[in-house]
């Protein structure tokens, strides 16, 4: 059962660089999350002989998808990976590759200054996580769990705040009515197997569950042109549905990736039964992309096309996904 607090009549937290009603600093919880993860995936007794092998990271917003700030509006997920080693493929044990994750996500109305009614809550929220890759008789399995953390003590809504005064958007109007505080406890299971076409393409349908702060089963599936990619460990990212890289491979050059999935949703604690919104009979995503890896820096960007999640919600959207890894 997630842990939740009484949501307050209209939050009190001060904009960044200030106190949030908790006793929180502002943006400090999003900021020690990443020094949280470093340090914990670095440290010996977690280490126990693993390396390290490699950081995933993807950057999702509807501003490089259909430009409007609205629902699904932006998430930002980072990966530490360590093991044993890494020889093109997953390890037949559970738990010799092990993912440090880390992940923030803001959610909102269609209009984030004034929210009309039978709008979707505004919702900030951070997640950490501990999750594991290996493989039994080719088929791939990903599992582990996530401790996901909501409402105003997360900082998330008076960052949003301020960024948009720095680039002239709109400010949010919404933040006293956001999803309450509370601590989400979530499992996630992934089952996969790829299917080589030829040395060009592989497809790769999966099945995933999910119990915690969204209770859904899904069903999808992934193709992949090119080499590049396909001898390395790709993690999926929870709000797009893009697979994205977790370490470096023999290849250069580019990939193409397409994919799609749907999902029945039970429960989810972003759109609460007490809200009076009822959730779809189903949510789907259709997703494209392009890898490129040249000699010391990579890239990525994708689309993805997000059905709508509520009833009342009056259409889809488009999100993009973007990572850049520049060295010189």
């Amino acid at each position: 059962m997630p842990l939740t607090r009484a949501a307050p009549a209209r939050y009190t937290g001060r904009t960044l660089g200030g106190v949030c009603k908790v006793g929180v600093p502002m943006t400090r919880l999003f900021l020690a999350g990443l020094a949280v993860l470093s340090l914990f995936a670095a440290s010996p007794g977690v280490a126990q002989g693993r390396e390290s092998l490699g950081w995933g990271r993807l950057f999702t917003n509807d501003f490089l998808g259909d430009n409007r700030d609205r629902w699904r509006t932006g998430s930002y997920v980072v990966s530490k990976v360590i093991g044993y080693g890494w020889d093109g493929q997953r390890p037949e044990r559970a738990g010799e590759i092990v993912e440090f994750r880390f992940r923030s996500e803001t959610i909102a109305p269609e209009n984030i200054v004034t929210a009309a009614p039978g709008d979707r809550r505004y919702v900030g929220a951070l997640s950490f996580g501990v999750h594991t890759h290996f493989q039994r008789r080719g088929t791939e399995i990903s599992l582990g769990g996530d401790l996901v953390i909501t409402g105003p003590q997360t900082g998330i809504g008076d960052l949003q705040t301020e960024i948009h005064k720095i680039v002239g958007a709109s400010v949010p109007g919404v933040l006293g009515n956001q999803i309450p505080d509370g601590f989400h406890p979530t499992a996630l299971i992934e089952v996969g197997r790829t299917f080589r076409l030829s040395p060009q393409v592989q497809v790769r349908p999966f099945f995933e569950a999910q119990a915690g702060a969204e209770t859904l089963v899904r069903a999808g599936g992934d193709v992949m042109i090119g080499r590049l990619g396909q001898d390395e460990l790709l993690l999926r990212d929870v709000a797009t549905g893009h697979r994205y890289r977790a370490n470096r491979g023999a290849h250069t050059g580019f990939a193409a990736v397409f994919g799609a999935d749907i999902a029945h949703v039970e429960h989810s604690v972003y759109l609460p039964v007490y809200d009076g919104i009822a959730l779809t009979d189903h949510r789907s995503r259709l997703r494209a992309g392009v890898h490129w890896q040249g000699r010391k820096s990579s890239a990525f960007y994708g689309l993805t096309w997000l059905s709508e999640e509520f009833v009342s919600q009056p259409e889809g959207q488009l999100v993009g996904s973007v990572r850049l890894n520049i060295r010189f």
